[in-house]
């Protein structure tokens, strides 16, 4: 497998997750509670922390959910929950990190989106946020989105450009302007005092080549980690296929930090598929670990059975509800593959390329199912329980080489 190198950035520590600086791509997430609600959001907190989000962010829209910070990560902290939360600042941040010291206290870092501190008083209220970063020693995220970029830096390079011999596209302009509405605003920020260990940047767009773009750009412009994503990404299939099409060129070029994947939950879901989501594309790009895979063919006119599909997602569900205690027991288990094949033609090959892999027999073939260990032949079952003695196998063979 191809070595990506990532891009060389400041370290910066939001709590006590480290990101940029050859650190781990971190994976982050973003409640939907209403803050003000402090049980649904240590809730949900908690249920996005125990699937894995390094980091959460919470909306701090109002007086209600700024008063509620403190108490949210004060039971968090007496569930054993410390990740990190974020809080999420738009239009009046500069009043409520200034009216509420412990509110400001509690959050491991600031969210500001530069277009949305202001119209007449932005830099003024952009300046007071960072003010408060400084008092009490947090690092900020500059959140450039393009939905809501700032209109009147964009209608200057619009006027610019239309007075141009040879004007650039209305598209060139809006990523243009992303870029340099980012590098102002860190610019700015440090010119207030804030360090540049304590900044991360994030250019956001809902278009995938224009994320892409607009994320090769500014990593050449500046050093400060990225957080990387794409924004409004859609529900369902279209949010995560959009997502991790964006995500992998953008990883694959060594660019991102710390990612999110921003799936729109169909009502009452689980709000967890989007870290889930970030996970795997981290997981398939060799990037990261974090649950063993099972590989499984996609099924032909050699496997009119569904008992290969059948035993797949059992292993899959087997796995995925046994890895909060596994990742504790089994460390390096979630770098195993496993494979669950369903007929000749690849079975044996995928079997032998797995830790440990079982080929199911095809239609017409000898019902019989090879079973293979690190690339050999362990031992072949048959009859009806081969299901429950592949599991047995497949513990057998997690105890005896990822325990501690």
């Amino acid at each position: 497998m191809a070595v990506i190198k990532r891009r060389d950035t400041i370290q910066v520590m939001v709590g006590n997750v480290p990101i940029g600086g050859n650190a781990p791509i971190v994976v982050q997430s973003m409640t939907n509670t209403d803050t003000a609600d402090i049980d649904e959001t240590v809730e949900q907190i908690d249920h996005l922390a125990a699937a894995g989000s390094e980091i959460v962010r919470i909306t701090v829209n109002n007086d209600a959910a700024a008063k509620a910070v403190p108490h949210i990560k004060e039971k968090l902290m007496n569930r054993g929950v410390p990740v990190p939360i974020v809080g999420d600042f738009h239009y009046n941040g500069h009043i409520l990190l200034t009216k509420y010291p412990d509110m400001a206290e509690s959050l491991g870092k600031f969210r500001i989106n530069p277009g949305n501190t202001g119209t007449k008083a932005r830099d003024k209220n952009f300046t007071t946020i960072v003010e408060q970063a400084i008092k009490y020693d947090k690092p900020v995220r500059i959140g450039v989105n393009w939905g809501s970029l700032d209109q009147q830096l964009l209608a200057e390079r619009m006027d610019a450009n239309n007075k141009l011999d040879d004007p650039k596209s209305a598209k060139e302009v809006m990523l243009d302007t992303m870029v340099e509405s980012a590098k102002r605003s860190s610019s700015l920020a440090e010119e207030v005092g804030l360090d540049s260990n304590k900044m991360i940047i994030s250019c956001k767009m809902s278009g995938v080549q224009d994320v892409i773009e607009v994320y090769t750009r500014i990593a050449e412009e500046v050093s400060y980690p990225l957080h990387v994503g794409l924004t409004e990404a859609g529900m369902g299939m279209k949010g995560m296929v959009a997502s991790a099409t964006a995500l992998s060129v953008i990883l694959q070029r060594g660019i991102g930090d710390t990612i999110r994947v921003s799936l729109t939950p169909q009502p009452g879901a689980d709000r967890a598929l989007e870290v889930q989501v970030a996970q795997q594309v981290l997981q398939s790009l060799g990037i990261r670990s974090f649950i063993p895979q099972v590989t499984s063919c996609p099924g032909c006119g050699r496997t009119k059975s569904t008992y290969f599909q059948e035993l797949a997602e059992e292993i899959q569900d087997y796995i995925k509800e046994s890895m909060p205690i596994w990742s504790h027991v089994y460390p390096g288990v979630e770098e195993m593959d496993v494979a669950v094949m369903g007929c000749v033609v690849n079975g044996p090959g995928e079997s032998r390329a797995a830790n440990i892999g079982i080929s199911l027999p095809g239609t017409f073939e000898e019902p019989k199912a090879p079973v293979y260990m690190d690339g050999e032949h362990f031992t072949t079952l048959k009859g009806e329980g081969i299901g429950r003695e592949f599991r047995k196998i497949l513990m057998d063979y997690i105890e005896k080489n990822y325990k501690k």
